[in-house]
């Protein structure tokens, strides 16, 4: 056989190869697409006790606005559509791809249900995985809108209003510059993946609290730094904040236990860490690690258990959101300028104060301590 027909041969195999792998590849999609019904492993995973033990958080900064735009909008009205049932409509009939078409997704079946031919229940009926992407969503979602009061001025009367009541991490006119990092590689005490959102900043930036909560670890550890882990009051969101400034890292007497409203400031950006002495700066870059981590079993706290979420879109789309502060004569300290009552907060806080009375303790939460080893 010559050259010439060593070479046909060759891409001939070659040919072949790929319409056999062409093949397969639609047979796969065949069988895990089928009638817009999609079982993802990737995404769908749930112990045998029944409780979600994965969640890849895949929804794109659009999908998060269009679906948003959607609930504000009809909020008040006959048909209020849930912006959480608009994503995990999405998410059941493909798969947790929130590729280009998902905003149009949104809008059709959006628009079906508020011209009355069909209903979300309906719509969903035979989606196998509906209930699990309504969970997960939520999980990552659920305290980020809803009903709040706010002063609208510095002092002046609060105002009802119904949206977005989460807040960016990083404070009103303070800017800062990110990418999607997670999942890149760290090494320092040992290779692992970054299971965060850096923000990159001034030291002294103020750090926003993302959501009503309670602070339930605040102090130092080698890999975070000086760092304020907060949870939501319906337990199933951690927030974490680290690498913060050296010296003066929080919000004056913030301390473990406490309650904080959405939009409070909370410490200030740094770069300590990395080092098993306390307050240094072994950080090269000044930034934020921002966190998220999903917690539907407290066995998943710490451990081989640990479900943290890609918070790069979420970010973005919280930047509609931004904390306005106002520094606090000639110290070192801020504050939000337009105070904010969270029902929710108010509603834990009566809790609290009726467990007190009663003589029932709340639940504390030990210092974590893999779990901190694994995400910055």
């Amino acid at each position: 056989m010559g050259i010439d027909d060593r070479k046909k041969d060759w891409c001939g195999r070659i040919k072949a190869a790929i319409v056999l792998e062409a093949a397969l590849l639609l047979a796969i999609g065949v069988i895990f697409v089928g009638d817009g019904r999609f079982s993802s492993h990737a995404t769908v995973e749930t112990t045998s006790d029944g409780y979600i033990k994965w969640v890849d958080f895949n929804v794109s900064y659009e999908a998060l606005c269009r679906a948003y735009d959607y609930d504000v909008t009809t909020y008040g009205q006959k048909v209020h559509l849930d912006w959480i049932d608009l994503l995990a409509y999405v998410g059941a009939k493909n798969g947790g791809d929130f590729g280009p078409g998902a905003t149009e997704d949104i809008h059709t079946i959006a628009e079906k249900i508020l011209a009355g031919e069909t209903t979300m229940k309906a719509a969903t009926k035979d989606m196998k995985y509906f209930s699990y992407y309504r969970e997960a969503y939520d999980a990552v979602l659920g305290g980020l809108v809803g009903e709040y009061e706010i002063q609208e001025k510095e002092g002046g009367a609060y105002v009802k209003k119904y949206g977005l009541k989460g807040f960016s991490p990083v404070a009103k006119g303070f800017e800062y510059s990110d990418y999607d990092d997670f999942g890149v590689s760290r090494s320092y005490g040992y290779r692992r993946q970054h299971l965060g959102h850096d923000m990159m900043g001034q030291v002294g930036t103020p750090i926003i609290a993302v959501e009503s909560g309670y602070v339930e670890i605040l102090g130092w550890n080698q890999y975070g730094g000086w760092r304020i882990g907060i949870r939501s009051f319906d337990g199933k969101r951690y927030y974490y904040y680290a690498h913060l400034r050296q010296n003066y890292p929080y919000q004056e007497k913030l301390k473990e236990g406490d309650v904080v409203t959405a939009g409070e400031v909370i410490g200030y950006m740094g770069h300590t860490g990395y080092s098993t002495k306390e307050n240094v700066n072994n950080i090269d870059q000044v930034h934020l690690h921002f966190g998220l981590q999903l917690i539907f079993d407290e066995s998943q706290k710490e451990g081989n258990n640990e479900i943290w979420v890609d918070c790069y879109d979420l970010t973005r789309f919280l930047y509609k959101n931004r904390s306005e502060v106002h520094k606090v004569g000639e110290s070192k300290e801020w504050k939000r300028s337009c105070d904010m009552k969270d029902p929710a907060a108010i509603e834990y806080l009566k809790k609290v104060t009726k467990q007190e009375k009663t003589g029932k303790k709340t639940e504390t939460t030990e210092e974590k301590t893999e779990e901190e080893k694994t995400t910055e």
